[in-house]
């Protein structure tokens, strides 16, 4: 039986639920736009927000630095051959990184299921033309439930069956003849029973390839390349959040042969992947971005997005009765957010009442609701001085204080 849904999959629900209507043209009046005009209101009526969730899929990812934008203005200027392309690139990204292989995926949800199709296939490419048809063929994924991330359907469309496990005894068990990989959730490491060294032993151990889903875990940089060190077989990364390329792209890094299978799993290759097309700017923009990002002053980085941090909760201090503080995931996202709680009975205001005021203003201001029913703002992707903007509102939202229905 498959697990309840986790905590990671509530925010995502949440997050979403707070950003429908942001961007509508009816969610409030445009009037005049109080940012510069920009393509979105020009061309749709459709208002752009300040970002305050994150490098979420839902709101576009990340904002591609200049270097990365003209990288793939400049590759969609040729015609190249996209097989060798895609080689070179995944083994200039390999060398960069310093890990035995790479390829661009397309995004980190394709990484799983090109990574699934490979070890089904046993790193034999030739079986890859059967997938999703697994006859003969190892084709269970042993996951943790603690695990559970909402992507599983990625890798139940190469034809692999899901087994969930709940401890050590469990897993062993579980592991057989049948079972083609064992899934590990990044983010989840903490919750899980069986922790990431025990994983990857028990993996080498019955010779099962490990992976590791670690779509939003960078920052920090290092982690691009400790994953795989640690001994993950095969590891995905998100191309469009922290690595602020091509929201289109992702990373597959890893063992060989593996990954060698798992190119010949996408396009431009017939097969399970083929809808998975990866184009010449994409594939461009990525190497750009890995190169880009391995360049970055994130010590710099860190700083400014503390800056904005501050600021916010500066300002909410002279807000009665909301309780504003400093919050850095342990993992995935590690930046700095900031975490506001306060007596809904008291200020006669809920969360969704403040999430649904800063959606529907000017500007539309996206945040997100925690399982634990706080508001949860993310300076991350945030442009310019918009962190004053937020910290503006959040004071009006509050000193309002409308009486709930």
């Amino acid at each position: 039986m498959a697990p309840k849904r986790n905590r990671r999959e509530f925010l995502q629900t949440t997050a979403a639920a707070a950003m429908v209507g942001a961007a509508r043209p009816g969610a409030a009046a445009p009037g005049k736009p109080s940012r510069s005009t920009n393509i979105y209101l020009e061309k749709l009526n459709l208002r752009p927000v300040i970002n305050g969730v994150g490098t979420v899929t839902i709101l576009g990812g990340s904002i591609m630095p200049p270097e990365v934008v003209q990288a793939m203005a400049e590759a969609s200027r040729h015609f190249v051959p996209l097989e060798e392309l895609q080689q070179k690139v995944g083994d200039r990204i390999a060398e960069l990184l310093q890990v035995p292989a790479a390829m661009v995926s397309c995004g980190a949800a394709s990484a799983i299921t090109v990574a699934t199709a490979a070890c089904i296939a046993g790193g034999d490419r030739r079986r890859l033309q059967k997938l999703p048809d697994t006859t003969g063929l190892r084709n269970e994924v042993v996951i943790q439930k603690s695990h559970r991330s909402g992507y599983e359907a990625q890798i139940e469309l190469v034809g692999a069956r899901l087994v969930w496990v709940e401890n050590r005894a469990e897993l062993d068990r579980a592991l057989g003849e049948r079972t083609a990989m064992m899934f590990f959730l990044n983010k989840a490491g903490p919750q899980g029973v069986v922790k990431r060294d025990e994983w990857i032993r028990v993996g080498k151990a019955r010779a099962v390839p490990t992976f590791s889903d670690a779509a939003a875990d960078v920052p920090p940089p290092t982690r691009l390349s400790s994953i795989v060190k640690e001994g993950f077989d095969l590891v995905a990364f998100s191309g469009g959040k922290g690595l602020m390329g091509p929201q289109g792209a992702g990373l597959l890094l890893g063992r060989k042969d593996l990954v060698e299978t798992a190119r010949y799993a996408i396009s431009p290759h017939g097969g399970i992947g083929r809808g998975m097309k990866v184009g010449k700017e994409e594939l461009i923009g990525l190497l750009a971005a890995v190169e880009h990002y391995l360049k970055l002053d994130h010590a710099a980085e860190q700083r400014r997005l503390e800056v904005r941090a501050a600021h916010i909760l500066d300002a909410l201090k002279a807000v009665k009765g909301v309780d504003a503080s400093r919050h850095v995931p342990e993992i995935a996202n590690e930046v700095p957010h900031v975490l506001l709680h306060w007596d809904e009975g008291g200020l006669k205001l809920t969360a969704s009442d403040v999430v649904k005021q800063l959606r529907d203003g000017e500007p539309p201001i996206a945040v997100s609701l925690t399982g634990e029913g706080e508001v949860r703002i993310s300076v991350w992707m945030m442009q310019g001085e918009e962190h004053r903007i937020v910290a503006r509102r959040l004071k009006e939202v509050f000193s309002a204080r409308p009486a709930t229905g």
